[in-house]
């Protein structure tokens, strides 16, 4: 292997690593359509996927969607070498940054890939059994070892205060959105987000005005009606960074988003003119109101009512995990408009406005009650459970004017939320790695410092090659939405891995902590709550895993 015990690879060395992760591949994308052909095969009636077999086969399908997901891993890490080589850019931390991950999944694919904590997907499980050969084989025994880590560890330490470890291959434009956001998150975030944290603090109004001046809440709004216009790439880029100063500021931008993207695809030309600059600008904050008690991830069961009043709607029902509620000034609410319905095809979307709440009188809007769920991270925002009881609604307010498109409508906002919940968790991720490395430099232990040994050092370097990993297929996602490409499938395996790479960077920067990391007054303590939710909201895991394998059997051949 060229980095093996070896000094800093020369020209020749990378083009070996290009071209045995570039053969790498064939073997495991075939590898991924037998997957798909096996359980296609046990899965399908007439022709066709039955729903009752993928849910007796759904540690299989589950199987499969992570199986594909590290397959399109290494697609993206290959294509992300590729890129920077032709900028002149692949160097030695980036090639062992290649290194390492492909020796590390390959090996994962063909010993098990772990979903969860007690729970790894192996081959068997789709009905295959596969003996690495060529360079797959080489960069296993070679690619992940002691040496390698140490010695990307002790770049690491070289380059510590870079915005990411390696190259990332984004164009000089995105690296400037990111170098004014990582700097606005170390001036204005990282000095106050622990103390946010531990008192269970709202982020100050200070902070989401100084957000809406720089342009956050209008990142991807068309110019037309008051936004940057900006790619969906900028976005990720801005959540990144700023998630790795807090993920409450991160996830401010989330609700502007979704609620952007519902007017943009469904609204009228009216309601586009009416919300959307305001949206932009941050005048008004929106709030996502989909979730109820007893339903979570099931949306098409919701009982959440709205009938007419006149030309008016009055809304009866519960919402619950409703974020930043009380001082928003409009709800994008989610209620059952056609009584005689009892799955999505009677849902409709609202705008709803309401008045924004304060510490004495959080929902002070008539027909509206609410009360706080206390968390343990995530907390920048507050979480709610949500009362309406004849809550009117202007009828120019459905969104499209048209009833019964609400489940529709929502959809196509999940691309956008998913590749942004993937930058969140890179953000998260990112800022356990930077909490970690710091710790593991300055405490001694033993007469040295915890990152000399192999272990620490160890856990570091995985962190960097994972989140690399996440990274690049959270901007190929968005690349391809930028492009006007379906990435549904793409986006969602961004938010899998993503999530579970944050809980582990977290999980592991703690464990560097040691006993220090179980006490509140350091931050690991909050990055670690902090990454649980990623794995959990925007569609849990096991969601997750269950729709990217539903539309891999869709279109398998």
């Amino acid at each position: 292997m060229p980095h093996d015990g070896a000094d800093s690879p020369n020209a020749a060395t990378l083009r070996d690593l290009l071209t045995l992760t570039e053969d790498a591949l064939s073997p495991v994308e075939k590898l991924l359509g037998e997957a798909r052909s096996n359980l296609r095969a046990k899965v399908s009636i007439d022709g066709k996927i039955s729903g009752a077999a993928l849910e007796r086969h759904q540690f299989a399908a589950h199987a499969l969607s992570w199986l594909a997901t590290y397959v399109e891993s290494l697609r993206q890490m290959r294509a992300w070498a590729g890129r920077i080589t032709e900028a002149g850019a692949f160097g030695e931390m980036e090639a062992l940054i290649l290194q390492i991950g492909f020796g590390e999944y390959l090996a994962q694919i063909a010993g098990g890939i772990p979903m969860s904590q007690g729970e790894t997907a192996r081959l068997s499980d789709l009905g295959l059994n596969w003996k690495p050969e060529g360079a797959a084989a080489t960069l296993i025994a070679g690619g992940n070892t002691t040496t390698s880590r140490t010695r990307l560890v002790a770049l690491m330490r070289d380059n510590h205060g870079r915005s990411t470890f390696g190259v990332t291959g984004l164009d000089d434009e995105l690296e400037m959105i990111r170098d004014q956001f990582r700097r606005y998150a170390e001036e204005r975030v990282v000095p106050s987000a622990h103390d946010w944290h531990l008192k269970d603090e709202l982020i100050p109004m200070e902070i989401i005005e100084e957000l809406a001046e720089l342009g956050v809440f209008g990142l991807t709004i068309p110019e037309e009606f008051g936004g940057l216009g900006l790619s969906k790439a900028s976005m990720v880029v801005v959540s990144e960074e700023l998630s790795r100063g807090y993920i409450g500021v991160g996830s401010l931008g989330t609700r502007s988003e979704i609620a952007a993207e519902l007017i943009l695809c469904g609204g009228t030309p009216e309601q586009k003119a009416r919300w959307l600059p305001k949206l932009a600008s941050g005048e008004i904050l929106p709030t996502a109101v989909f979730t109820e008690p007893n339903t979570g991830s099931d949306l098409g069961a919701l009982r959440t009512r709205a009938v007419t009043d006149g030309e008016d709607w009055l809304v009866t029902g519960n919402k619950t995990w409703i974020t930043h509620a009380a001082r928003t000034h409009v709800m994008t609410l989610l209620a059952r408009t056609d009584p005689a319905t009892t799955d999505y095809r009677g849902l409709s979307m609202f705008l709803a406005d309401k008045t924004p709440g304060t510490d004495d009188n959080p929902f002070p809007t008539p027909g509206m009650t609410g009360g706080e769920i206390e968390v343990l991270g995530y907390r920048g925002m507050k979480e709610y459970e949500l009362g309406f009881d004849g809550f009117r609604v202007k009828g120019e307010n459905l969104l499209g004017g048209v009833e019964g498109q609400g489940f529709k409508q929502l959809m196509q906002t999940f691309e956008s939320a998913r590749i942004q919940t993937a930058a969140r968790a890179i953000g998260v991720a990112q800022s356990a790695l930077e909490v970690g490395m710091q710790y593991a430099e300055d405490r001694k232990q033993f007469g040295k410092s915890l990152i000399e040994f192999p272990r620490v050092a160890g856990k570091l370097a995985m962190m960097a090659v994972e989140i690399m990993i996440a990274r690049q297929l959270t901007y190929y996602s968005a690349w391809q939405k930028d492009h006007d490409r379906r990435c549904d499938l793409e986006a969602g395996m961004a938010k899998l891995l993503g999530a579970r790479v944050a809980w582990a960077a977290a999980d592991n920067a703690l464990q560097i902590h040691g006993g220090n990391g179980f006490a509140l007054e350091y931050q690991i303590s909050r990055i670690l709550c902090d990454a649980r939710i990623l794995n959990i909201f925007e569609g849990a895991a096991e969601i997750q895993a269950q729709v990217i394998a539903r539309r891999l059997l869709d279109g398998a051949k």
